[in-house]
Formats: C-alpha cells, sequence, structure tokens
C-alpha cells in the first residue's frame, strides 16, 4: 500500500508532504510526495498521515474493564480502541489487593503483544494500590496500602516483566525506598498525592520521572506551595493530562502545554467501561458509576476516569487552542517513548512498525492501519 501526497507526521514532531509505502507489517519508506507508485496506491492529498494513538493509561471501554475477570473483556478494548485510531495500549488497573490483581495479570499476560486485529495491549500500567487516601478519587479505600515492594516485584515477575508504569504517592512510609528499587524496572509515577513540593522532589531524585493525570488527585499548584506539579516542572521527564473537557479546564490545558513545552506532555483517557456507551449506570474499581453526556461520577460527585477516547481526547486538546502537532506529538510520540516503545512505533518512520492513520480535516481517521493490515 502506497499513500501518496500526505502530511506525514515525523519522528521529529513536524508534517512533511511525503509518500508513504507500507509493505509486511513495516513502514517501509517515507519519500518524496508523487516518488512512490504502485497499483494500491491512493491519493491522500490534503490528509494527514499519523501514528496511531498510543494511550498509555486506560481502564476499559465499550462496556468491558481490563480488571475484569475475563479475555473477552480485552478482546472487546482491543476492538473499540482500534476502531477509533488508538493502535497501542496500556491496559491499566485500579487500587486492588494482590490476590485481585494476580488474577487480572494472569489473564492479560497471554495478550500482552498479541495480534487480535485491533489495539495491541503493549504492556500494565498498575494504578494502585499504594496511595494515599487522602486523594483516592474513585480508587476503593479498603484495598489502599502502604507501598510493597516486595508485592511489586512478585506481580512484575507474574506479568513477565510487562508492568510498564507503577503509580506511588511519594509522601507514604517506605515510598523513597520503593521508588529506587521499582524505577530500575519500569517507569515510577505519582500519584493520588498530597506530597508538597519537597517530598515531590525527593520521589524524582529516587527515581520516578512521570506523574499521572497532572492536577487530578494531587495538591493544586500555588505561587507559594507549587507541590507535585512544581516539582514536575522542574524535574519529571513526562506528565500525563486528560483532555475530556470535564477534569481539567481547557486554559489549564494550554498552560500546562506551555509550562511542560509539547515534549514531556501526554494525553490519556483514563477512560473506564463507559467509554463508547450510552448514558447509565456503570462501574469502576467495585464502585458503582453514573455516566451522563461523557462526565462518568461516583455518587458523591466525585470524576470517576473518563468516558472518553483517547482518539476524541487529542481532537479536543486542538478545540481548545493546543497546536495540532503539539496535540498529536502527546497522543503518539511522548507517550511511546514514555513506556519504551518508540523504537518500534509512536511516529511514521521507515522500519518502524505500520500503526497508521490517514486523517481527514476534522481528525477523524478515514483509513487506519494496524501492524501493516488495513482495518479501515
Amino acid at each position: 500500500m502506497i499513500l501518496k501526497n500526505g502530511l506525514v507526521f515525523t519522528e521529529d514532531a513536524r508534517f512533511v508532504l511525503a509518500d508513504v509505502e507500507i509493505a509486511d507489517g513495516k513502514i517501509a519508506q517515507v519519500a518524496a510526495p508523487g516518488t512512490l507508485d504502485g497499483p494500491d496506491a491512493v491519493d491522500v492529498s490534503g490528509k494527514y498521515v499519523t501514528p496511531g494513538f498510543v494511550d498509555i493509561h486506560i481502564h476499559g471501554s465499550k462496556g468491558s474493564d481490563f480488571c475484569d475477570a475475563g479475555a473477552e473483556h480485552i478482546e472487546t478494548m482491543s476492538a473499540y480502541l482500534g476502531g477509533e485510531g488508538v493502535t497501542a495500549f496500556c491496559g491499566t488497573t485500579m487500587a486492588f489487593d494482590e490476590p485481585i490483581l494476580t488474577n487480572i495479570f494472569n489473564i492479560a499476560k497471554p495478550y500482552i503483544n498479541k495480534e487480535t486485529g485491533g489495539a495491541v495491549l503493549r504492556g500494565i500500567n498498575m494504578e494502585g494500590p499504594f496511595f494515599n487516601k487522602a486523594k483516592k478519587g474513585a480508587q476503593a479505600e479498603k484495598y489502599i496500602v502502604d507501598p510493597e515492594i516486595e508485592m511489586f516485584d512478585r506481580l512484575y515477575e507474574l506479568s513477565g516483566d510487562a508492568i510498564k508504569l507503577i503509580d506511588v504517592a511519594p509522601e507514604l512510609p517506605g515510598a523513597v525506598p520503593f521508588i529506587e528499587r521499582a524505577s530500575k524496572k519500569c517507569v515510577v509515577s505519582i500519584a493520588h498525592t498530597t506530597a508538597n513540593y519537597d517530598q515531590a522532589k525527593a520521589a524524582f531524585a529516587a527515581g520516578a520521572s512521570h506523574v499521572t493525570h497532572l492536577f487530578n488527585a494531587m495538591p493544586p499548584f500555588n505561587h507559594r506551595d507549587p507541590g507535585v506539579v512544581g516539582a514536575a516542572s522542574d524535574d519529571a521527564a513526562h506528565v500525563e493530562m486528560i483532555c475530556d473537557g470535564y477534569h481539567i479546564h481547557p486554559s489549564a490545558i494550554r498552560a500546562a502545554f506551555r509550562m511542560f513545552g509539547p515534549e514531556r506532555v501526554i494525553l490519556i483517557s483514563d477512560s473506564m467501561r463507559a467509554a463508547g456507551m450510552p448514558n447509565g449506570v456503570y462501574s469502576l474499581g467495585g464502585q458503582t458509576v453514573y455516566m451522563t453526556d461523557g462526565k462518568a461520577t461516583l455518587e458523591d460527585g466525585t470524576i470517576a476516569g473518563s468516558a472518553t477516547c483517547l482518539a476524541e481526547c487529542f481532537r479536543r486538546a486542538v478545540s481548545f487552542g493546543v497546536p495540532l502537532d503539539a496535540a498529536l506529538r502527546a497522543a503518539t510520540i511522548n507517550p511511546a517513548q514514555a513506556v519504551g516503545l518508540f523504537d518500534e512505533l509512536g511516529s511514521i518512520t521507515a522500519g518502524k512498525r505500520a500503526d497508521v492513520l490517514v486523517l481527514d480535516e476534522t481528525l477523524h481517521p478515514e483509513k487506519i492501519f494496524i501492524g501493516g493490515v488495513q482495518t479501515k
């Protein structure tokens, strides 16, 4: 397959006019516009040729949750995400005890890097249970515990080294030595925390490099008490943001892109099973969630993850005034880099896996290729 004359998003986050050849599951070459041809060539003039979206923080979609007891739920998520243009994802857990997490990991392990025809499960984001109960959000308090490195090590081994991120509140007892050890195996992210600036700085010094859903479930940024946000601006490699329009005001989203720069922001969905579903009553981590017109909340009004796919979060970021190249970088290059996948995917580069989208002027996918196979 040859895509001719498209606006191609390269690994340095620029759009260039080019032809792209897809062959044997790979991006075979990126060439000057109008130089490649063949019987399967398609003119995509005026369209954007981009990498597939990479969602490293997603709990569920289309009525299924990564933590549900059954492989069919991973397949449901994979099919839905692939149809929206998300071609790679990290299944994200909630705060549960070790027996429940063990069951989740056992179900997920055979699907790590498995081709299902949809988005490919690339690893696990272990969100919980090492949180501060005061900032639990939609996490179940009964499962929240102080950091336990032995528990993490057992689960990491059980997963086949597939845990890509582990979350921790750095102010908890034992958090700093936990971070020092866990960061040698995967990315450590600050999350669900009351940490002040100094505590967050200590976490980054110990090896943390990431912040989970910036601004949410943490103290606010204050000019005399900058907290996690201020420490992250100094030291974090990447920070996540949920751009569904409910979790963060558009002005704060624009400000974060300016504060951190487009190379450090990652767009995530943080979506739960209500994504892609009608208004109704759902569940997340064993708690009842009410979803109305895209907003998911617990009974007390606490926002309970999002009900918005990453592809739509990307489009909303652009609608909020984030430059197109910066928003696309935050949904492709940056998440792939954060979890160590950028050598394989995340940009339109010769030799990489052909997870490729052709986006129209509304930024919706007209064509979707997953591992070189056209699915739309």
